[in-house]
């Protein structure tokens, strides 16, 4: 074989393999790309007011919430991932059979000066709606947010439950 056609053949075998684990990021962060839209603040002149307000109009405006979804026995477990957040900025609430995750970012910078070479956070108002693989029982749910992550228990309705059925010989 050439040796061109050796190099090309690799050439063409590296491209394939990028071009694979392309798709395959694509599948799997589908659903965890999410909208965020900044907060716009003007004062009388239609300036934008804080510079917190500036930074997030000129930050990403899509972000990556990534989500697990587990379901026991009794229970359905969803761990998003949302750093940068406290507690109190998210709503959470099911609605048709999904959970549906709202919340708001905010800038978390007191900078008077400098340029930013790099701006990919996303700041702002965001949604996420989680399907869930069964019906839950909502007014029981629990939700704990520590270290970026945010962590909701729904425990399941009472006939969503599995149940085993033991066979009698």
């Amino acid at each position: 074989m050439r040796t061109i056609e050796v190099v090309r053949n690799g050439a063409h075998q590296a491209w394939e393999s990028v071009l694979d684990g392309w798709h395959h990021l694509r599948d799997l962060a589908a659903h965890a790309l999410t909208r965020f839209t900044p907060t716009r603040r003007e004062n009388k002149e239609g300036e934008v007011e804080t510079v917190a307000d500036q930074i997030a109009l000129a930050g990403a405006r899509w972000g990556l919430l990534t989500t697990e979804v587990q379901e026991t026995d009794d229970e359905i477990l969803v761990r998003l991932e949302a750093p940068g957040m406290d507690a109190e900025d998210f709503d959470i609430d099911v609605a048709d059979n999904r959970l549906v995750v709202r919340g708001e970012k905010h800038v978390e910078s007191d900078r008077k000066r400098g340029d930013f070479h790099i701006m990919e956070c996303a700041y702002g108002r965001f949604q996420r709606a989680i399907p869930l693989p069964t019906t839950v029982d909502e007014s029981r749910a629990e939700a704990v947010y520590k270290r970026g992550v945010l962590r909701i228990t729904l425990p399941k309705a009472e006939g969503s439950k599995r149940r085993r059925i033991k066979v009698a010989h």
